[in-house]
């Protein structure tokens, strides 16, 4: 399989759902999300009153017969000027590219344009992976929800970036630049 070495990010549409869902019974099997909240969350991520901001990366491949593949997808959900990641995720076989980063810097910069000060998000406690890669992105954990992924009744770690004083919104007090970061 070829492979372009640089993903391009692009706005997620309907069309992109299914092969978003591959993506997300692989990697979630357990709480995977359904067809219906994908449609739900797009319904509002266009216009003028858009809440919501999803992108997929996608890659040249020979898995797809457009020769195009979904590598990896991301969301953000804003209400006021809180900003809320509703989901990262990226395909296996392209774990450790740095594609995390890349999505999650997308979503803080979605964030400030939104103009949020603050971005929250739930991970898995047994995600250590990810919660790795939010920490370097200056997100600290502030508390738990018991039970939170279901079926598995996995508890989730609650973490939260805010305004830096410097800057006018939480994505503008994420440095990347220069950091290294392996998801």
């Amino acid at each position: 399989m070829t492979e372009s070495l640089s993903p391009r990010l692009r706005e997620m549409r309907w069309w992109d759902i299914d092969p978003v869902l591959e993506l997300e019974k692989d990697l979630f099997p357990e709480d995977a999300w359904s067809r219906g909240m994908f449609w739900s969350e797009l319904a509002h991520a266009r216009g003028a009153e858009a809440t919501r901001r999803y992108l997929v990366a996608e890659a040249d491949g020979e898995e797809t017969g457009s020769g195009v593949r979904v590598i990896g997808y991301a969301g953000l959900a804003t209400t006021g000027d809180q900003a809320d990641i509703q989901t990262i995720a990226v395909a296996r076989d392209h774990w450790g590219t740095g594609l995390g980063s890349t999505l999650l810097t997308e979503l803080l910069t979605a964030a400030s344009e939104f103009e949020c000060a603050e971005v929250m998000l739930e991970c898995r406690v047994d995600n250590v992976r990810a919660q790795k890669l939010y920490e370097r992105f200056g997100f600290a954990p502030i508390g738990f929800r018991r039970g939170y992924y279901q079926p598995g009744n996995v508890d989730a770690l609650v973490m939260r970036l805010t305004t830096d004083p410097d800057s006018s919104s939480a994505a503008g007090s994420t440095s990347v630049q220069g950091t290294e970061i392996h998801d």
